[in-house]
């Protein structure tokens, strides 16, 4: 909170301006807050410390987890419900809110039509190959663990990542293009190289306004009806980064954020009361696959013992490796699974022409990688994994030498991730203080308030963004809804 100011609105000798809406950040939640109380008929200023519109977001590949009967699931014959959404997103989350999950399942529909309406694009294709981001410009993949065990037996199966029409990467700066040209038909207005640096209170502890510097100036901006932080996470803030998620500055691990993702956001919220949660959880991933015949390998320990089902989530895969004994695993591989992973961040260690050299040269107890890979090759002929419980789509004795290890070891291979903690918030993204009580006129959505995504156990592409922009609308709502502050 060093630097970062609570004022009394008394204290204010100048308004530089008046909205209804202050949104600080202008990415994913930043612009749908600020689109849907325009169109409500409120006068929004949007305050982004970048030159530009963009944010965090528009680093992303462009993917929203929505479901429960979206048009392009209907016009791929998939069958899901806002139930089944429900029922998978709980099973997934360390901390569920049952009530946020709730609305964000059954409101997933219309909140896809809405972001169709903003001008979004979202063709009907579907990927059905297995990948971490589809490199067509089809919408429809299975971006999570759907399919895998324990949840498909949780939740009925479904695709629910939905990526913007773009062939592979770079969907997300779409995103950003369409809701800005969106916002500036709403006559949303922008203040550009902007650092909010304070919070302005009433008599009655309501939030209605802020401080913020533009080049070296001070300048101050009255709320009469709230203010919305939607600043980002924590990622580059290398002092947060330490205290709260270390494993994020380790070697090998790349950061994914944009300079502005400095923690500014949170510590402004703690600053009016409000509480941090989960910070110490965070997304990180390896991503081993594709080429698909690597999820057909097997991953061990440095004691030989598999310890996940190789057909997770890769976020889930990667964080089963990294809570290893001393963070050790090797994707072990046959000469027909063997290829090259797509993202070259596990090197090939060497090849060897039987396991039992294989064990002696990884110093694996003699003859327990053996026996792993024997008792996976008699259940895997009868397309069966007691252990781990891999679908039997990925399952395939690993019999045709020579055998091959790659490197998946914490801080041997390389990840990257990014922070999953902010400011606990109420389902209308309202920011609550240590009592749970809500602080009237301060509300925050995105990166910077945790709300379904909270760690990379149970992630699943397009989480972050579908709620940024879906709880950035709810905060918008309920804010547009109350009474005008008054000085």
């Amino acid at each position: 909170m060093v630097g970062l100011d609570i004022l009394n609105d008394t204290d204010i000798n100048e308004w530089q301006s008046e909205h209804d809406l202050l949104v600080i950040g202008f990415g994913a939640a930043g612009a749908c807050a600020a689109i849907e109380a325009a169109q409500k008929g409120k006068t929004v200023l949007a305050l982004e410390r970048g030159s530009g519109i963009g944010g965090t977001t528009s680093l992303a590949t462009g993917h929203f987890y929505l479901g429960g009967g979206t048009r392009v699931q209907l016009a791929n014959g998939i069958d899901d419900n806002a139930d089944e959404m429900f029922n998978y997103l709980m099973a997934n989350t360390p901390d569920p809110d049952a009530e946020k999950i709730r609305a964000y399942a059954e409101d997933s529909v219309s909140h896809f039509n809405w972001l169709v309406e903003q001008g979004v694009p979202f063709n009907d294709g579907f990927y059905r190959k297995k990948h971490y981001e589809q490199p067509t410009d089809e919408c429809l993949i299975w971006s999570g663990n759907e399919k895998a065990w324990p949840y498909s037996q949780q939740a009925k199966p479904a695709p629910r990542g939905h990526k913007v029409e773009h062939p592979g990467s770079g969907g997300g700066a779409i995103v950003m293009q369409r809701l800005g040209e969106t916002a500036k038909k709403l006559s949303v207005n922008f203040q550009f190289d902007a650092q909010v640096n304070g919070l302005i209170k009433n008599k009655d502890g309501r939030i209605v306004g802020l401080k913020y510097k533009h080049f070296g100036n001070t300048y101050y901006v009255r709320a009469t009806a709230a203010v919305i932080i939607a600043a980002g996470g924590f990622s580059m803030n290398e002092a947060m980064v330490k205290e709260h998620c270390p494993q994020l500055n380790a070697e090998g691990v790349w950061p994914q954020g944009t300079p502005y993702d400095d923690g500014g956001g949170i510590q402004l919220g703690l600053s009016a009361g409000g509480r941090a949660v989960h910070m110490s959880n965070i997304f990180l991933t390896s991503p081993f696959y594709p080429p698909e015949s690597l999820v057909k390998a097997i991953l061990v320990n440095q004691y030989g013992n598999r310890f996940i089902n190789e057909d997770s989530y890769h976020s889930r895969s990667a964080a089963a490796c990294i809570e290893q004994p001393n963070g050790i695993a090797y994707l072990i591989c046959d000469n027909a699974t063997f290829a090259r992973p797509e993202l070259k961040l596990q090197e090939l260690i060497d090849a060897w022409d039987t396991v039992e050299e294989m064990e002696q040269a990884l110093s694996i107890p003699a003859g327990a990688l053996q026996d792993t890979i024997n008792n996976y090759n008699q259940h895997a002929e009868l397309g069966e994994d007691p252990e781990q419980h891999k679908h039997s789509d990925w399952l395939q004795a690993l019999n045709q030498p020579p055998f091959a290890a790659l490197q998946c070891s914490f801080e041997k291979s390389s990840y990257t991730g990014f922070t999953l903690g902010g400011l606990q918030v109420s389902k209308d993204a309202e920011v609550l203080d240590n009592h749970q009580q809500a602080i009237i006129g301060l509300y925050a959505a995105g990166a910077c308030a945790s709300n379904i995504a909270q760690d990379g156990t149970g992630y699943s592409s397009g989480t972050c963004i579908g709620e940024a922009t879906y709880f950035g609308r709810r905060a918008a709502r309920h804010a547009s809804q109350l009474a005008p502050s008054h000085c």
